[in-house]
């Protein structure tokens, strides 16, 4: 069931709420089981095999954690180090088998030579999210951070039906509180009606700019798998696209949980904070994907050493941080290069940092923001370049293109003239004069992604527009975000009010996400990692 679907706005979304606050106003324990059930059943109707191993999952780490808590309050600490390694083995045993199974017997039946079928294994939906939650979990037991243990609020933990199926990655500590509160199981007008404004904003995210990029990009790398030779306006055209394609995918879903958990009167920790206005890599990846940054953070760059010995180890422990954090994304050599090449990326950056602080240059001005902001958006696009592409040949022409390696396609008489122009001035350029290969609409492609840039660049982000209502954890928790720090400020005109004309413009955006959703329904991009 997709977020972006009729079944689930129409139908589940309202049986859900109304069960929630109807067994809420009797007793907030009922409405838990309510909705623990109800995240089972929003799971199930992926494929109803997976719920046993969910389930599973689920009793054997909620075991696992409190078996954990006990032996350290008892002062067993080997005991407690010993079961949670041993659960955790377990989990990545999992994990690995079904994720990555084929992917290590490929690698290795190539290195050998040889060849063979794939395993028959199909992949559980959102199985590195639910794993990770739970590792966290058992992490947090072990530490003596984790201490409400009732299974109910547990399975809920787990099985969010917002969350369950791309994240946030969150923590015990983040959520279980809100659980346990029982004036969070009765009805907020006020929470219901931001929450809805914010689940309608991601869903036109989703189905109007998202899935309208999405062609183009599949066009372009489609012809790169093929091996096609791409022009360099397409070339670009297709690697813009899928950059724009997938921030407003993984935007529109981060603001459609949030949007849902907070109509249930639920604060989601924030996953999604205007990644591509960083003016940094180190910047981007506070921004992008939040919940997974802290996670390999916190459980392991910190626990493999840190900055703790020495500036080598220190860009070892980011490099091989960043190798695993693309291998979590996708069994395939493209998202392991792609994970390298953003520990690079981080590591040139705190070099770069260490090198202005030792040459006592201060703060840039604007102009060098806005330098440091174009280069790192390129940096990002030749990631996501390597990220899209089904194979590093396909990546490599890719970037061939974008370089120019397969010429200059330009419209009508205007080839032959600049041609005798650079041969004028001896520049060993050459305009191929090929005919795109993609059947791209130049006009339509450009304006979709300007009109992309100029969203994700100018506009504020839902919880900027949201701020009154306090939409996500940070806000109760009083956390400061990279966009509250970078000095960036929301007219006031911007700030959403509960009005009669606003709530009008909610539900025409409401309409027309209606409308869009029966020729253009898809899958978020994040369900396949």
């Amino acid at each position: 069931m997709l977020f972006n679907s009729y079944e689930f706005i129409l139908v589940f979304l309202p049986v859900v709420f109304a069960g929630t606050f109807l067994l809420g106003s009797r007793d907030p324990r009922l409405a838990a089981v309510w909705l623990g059930s109800a995240s089972l059943v929003f799971y199930g109707m992926w494929d109803s095999r997976f719920i046993f191993l969910l389930l599973l999952s689920v009793a054997f780490n909620y075991g696992a954690g409190v078996v954990i808590a006990r032996q350290r309050a008892l002062g067993q600490i080997i005991g407690s180090r010993m079961a949670l390694v041993g659960a955790v083995s377990v989990d990545l045993a999992i994990l690995g088998y079904y994720k990555y199974a084929n992917f290590f017997r490929a690698s290795v039946s190539a290195m050998l030579g040889e060849s063979g079928p794939a395993l028959d294994i199909v992949l559980p939906l959102g199985i590195s999210f639910f794993t990770f939650t739970q590792i966290a979990f058992l992490v947090d037991a072990y530490r003596g951070t984790a201490r409400e243990y009732r299974f109910i609020h547990y399975l809920m933990f787990v099985t969010y039906f917002p969350h369950l199926i791309a994240g946030p990655l969150f923590h015990h500590g983040q959520m279980m509180p809100q659980f346990e509160r029982a004036s969070n199981y009765r009805v907020d007008l006020a929470n219901v009606g931001a929450g809805l404004t914010i689940f309608i904003l991601g869903l036109v995210k989703k189905v109007l700019i998202a899935d309208g990029l999405a062609e183009y990009a599949t066009l372009v790398f489609d012809a790169a798998q093929d091996g096609k030779p791409l022009m360099v306006a397409e070339a670009w055209i297709g690697a813009l696209a899928y950059t724009l394609q997938l921030y407003f995918d993984f935007s529109a879903y981060s603001d459609m949980a949030i949007g849902l958990a907070l109509m249930l009167c639920m604060r989601l920790p924030l996953n999604f904070d205007s990644p591509y206005k960083a003016t940094s890599i180190i910047d981007f990846w506070r921004r992008w994907h939040m919940t997974l940054s802290a996670f390999l953070r916190d459980y392991l760059y910190i626990p493999l050493g840190g900055n703790r010995k020495g500036k080598l180890r220190r860009y070892a422990n980011v490099f091989v941080t960043m190798l695993l954090g693309g291998l979590w994304h996708g069994a395939g050599w493209t998202f392991v290069v792609w994970g390298g090449l953003h520990g690079l990326y981080l590591i040139v950056n705190h070099g770069w940092r260490e090198l202005k602080q030792l040459l006592g240059w201060g703060p840039a001005g604007r102009i060098g923001r806005w330098a440091a902001g174009a280069l790192t958006f390129l940096a990002v696009v030749v990631g996501w370049v390597v990220f899209r592409a089904e194979s590093m040949d396909a990546a490599w022409g890719m970037l061939w293109a974008m370089m120019g390696g397969n010429g200059i396609s330009l419209p009508g008489g205007m080839e032959s003239r600049m041609a005798q122009a650079v041969a004028s001035v001896e520049l060993k350029i050459v305009f191929e004069g090929l005919a795109p290969v993609t059947l791209i609409s130049p006009n339509r492609a450009i304006f979709g992604i300007a009109f992309g840039l100029i969203v994700c660049w100018y506009f504020p982000n839902v919880r900027q527009l949201m701020s009154r209502f306090k939409p996500v954890w940070e806000d109760i928790a009083g956390r400061r975000t990279p966009s509250d720090l970078d000095g960036s400020r929301v007219r006031a005109g911007w700030h959403w009010q509960l009005t009669p004309a606003r709530a009008a413009m909610a539900g025409a955006l409401l309409f027309l996400g209606l409308l869009l959703i029966s020729s253009r329904q898809s899958e978020f991009l994040y369900f396949q990692f």
